[in-house]
């Protein structure tokens, strides 16, 4: 498991060979997020991202870790990015391998859906109307109740 939060860039493709290095792969989903320039009907010129040191990561080992005691994979990666971005540049990376596809795109999906409400970032937008902070999205919380059912094992 790798959990980094970083001001700089990441390389998609590095990360994902990284996760690819083991002979038990047969499977890698990959998610990367990425600054849109609209939000709420408002141009968005840049985002701010704050966090805790040393609480976003143990948050996020946490999240990475109820996701591999729910399916089988072999590895995890998380990146986040905080400090001023830009329109297209990368938020947050969220690679996931296993042996079998099934496990692997459950379990991203199910770090991302918890990232989202879980970690804690907070952002603040520069849009035309000033600075905005972002608030949470209801849903955000609605999505990752969905996986309180075992339905979604």
């Amino acid at each position: 498991m790798k959990i980094r939060v970083q001001t700089e860039d990441f390389s998609v493709e590095k990360e994902a060979a990284l996760l690819r290095s083991s002979p038990n792969v047969g499977a890698l989903v990959l998610f990367v997020g990425s600054v849109r320039d609209i939000n709420d009907d408002r141009s968005v010129s840049c985002m701010t991202l704050q966090h805790y040191p040393g609480m976003t990561e143990k948050a996020l080992e946490a999240i990475v870790k109820k996701a591999k005691d729910r399916w089988s994979i072999e590895d995890a990666t998380v990146i986040h990015r905080v400090g001023p971005l830009k329109p297209t540049d990368q938020i947050v990376f969220v690679g996931v391998s296993s042996m079998h596809r099934g496990d692997a795109f459950k379990a991203c999906e199910f770090i991302i859906d918890y990232l989202k409400t879980e970690a804690p970032f907070w952002k603040k937008e520069l849009t035309t109307e000033g600075e905005k902070w972002v608030e949470a999205k209801e849903s955000d919380e609605q999505t990752r109740n969905r996986w309180l059912s075992d339905d979604n094992n």
